[in-house]
């Protein structure tokens, strides 16, 4: 799935003394961009790293885009990390992890299914 974007998205990387945190974001057009992939390494996770980044995101693109958007399994992991940062949840697409993957994706102990998609008004 990354091959299918990476092309055409920016990459950032956190560094604090080291990278903490990278994300990879693509323009989806109609002003909206979206956050294909954020990480954190595991030894700095519940930190602020990943919030940062979504700030960064936030404070670089306030002015050039309408919607920072975030696509993510239905997970207890994820979605509250996107709330927590004033993402609401838009919509879903039915049955995108079995659809799109050859083998079952788990994340927190739960196997994902539908994707999730949360937004943020970037625009007043």
């Amino acid at each position: 799935m990354i091959d299918r974007y990476l092309d055409r998205g920016t990459m950032y990387a956190l560094d604090d003394h080291g990278v903490k945190a990278i994300c990879v974001v693509t323009d989806e057009g109609d002003g909206i961009l979206e956050i294909k992939n954020i990480a954190t390494h595991p030894d700095y996770q519940r930190k602020g790293y990943g919030r940062a980044l979504i700030q960064f995101l936030i404070d670089t693109y306030k002015d050039t885009y309408r919607i920072l958007q975030a696509g993510t399994g239905d997970s207890p992991l994820t979605v509250p990390f996107y709330e927590r940062c004033g993402f609401k949840r838009t919509h879903i697409i039915k049955n995108f992890f079995i659809d799109h993957y050859d083998h079952p994706i788990y994340e927190g102990g739960i196997q994902l299914i539908d994707m999730v998609y949360l937004q943020l008004p970037l625009q007043e």
